[in-house]
């Protein structure tokens, strides 16, 4: 059996589906803040000064801390279907589909939130390693359950699965954060181009 492991936004999707979703959840008040709270820091991330991982926990606490959980997680459930189906490649969606053919495990591996990946990967019968949001008595915090994944993504891939227990292992990605994931596989796709 192979093991396929795939990033999600950008690899699967032509587009950053967490930035939409936020997009889209944000309240009135948190659009007309963005400019002066987050501004500055995606200005650093553009610079290279930023980490991926620091402004999304920045972004995370600013749009979910004090929401309600089960507002989130049917805000979610929604997005999965009205919108993600929009954004998805197709010859990524093929690539799934074969190897779900071949009787391979396959694995999301994404930054982005279990509110709607979950809900996906479930429609498509794939397995997931992603980011989780907090909550303490069915409210958000605003951070990340055991920690952002982005930068993680090898040790919670390892800590989940065996990988000697399978013959081959395929990974898709098409960001710096993907590296490490990708350096794990025998068969590399990086940005749709078979690099190893």
């Amino acid at each position: 059996m192979h093991l396929a492991l795939f990033d999600f936004d950008h690899t699967i999707t032509t587009t950053d589906t967490y930035s939409r979703f936020l997009r889209g959840i944000a309240t009135a008040e948190q659009l007309a803040q963005v400019k002066w709270k987050i501004g500055p820091w995606l200005a650093g991330y553009r610079l290279g000064l930023v980490s991926a991982c620091a402004i999304r926990a920045r972004v995370t606490r600013l749009a979910f801390a004090g929401r309600l959980a089960a507002e989130v997680d049917e805000r979610g459930k929604r997005y999965c279907v009205e919108v993600l189906p929009k954004l998805l490649r197709p010859e990524m969606m093929q690539r799934i589909g074969w190897h779900q053919s071949q009787g391979d495990t396959v694995v999301v591996v994404s930054a982005s939130l279990d509110v709607y990946l979950q809900p996906w990967c479930e429609q498509h019968g794939l397995a997931l390693i992603c980011n989780r949001l907090e909550a303490h008595a069915g409210t958000l915090t605003g951070r990340y359950h055991q920690g952002d994944c982005g930068g993680e993504k090898v040790q919670r891939i390892r800590a989940r699965y065996d990988l000697g227990a399978y013959a081959r292992i395929h990974a898709y990605g098409d960001s710096r954060e993907d590296r490490g994931m990708l350096a794990l596989a025998q068969q590399r796709w990086y940005r749709g181009r078979r690099i190893a």
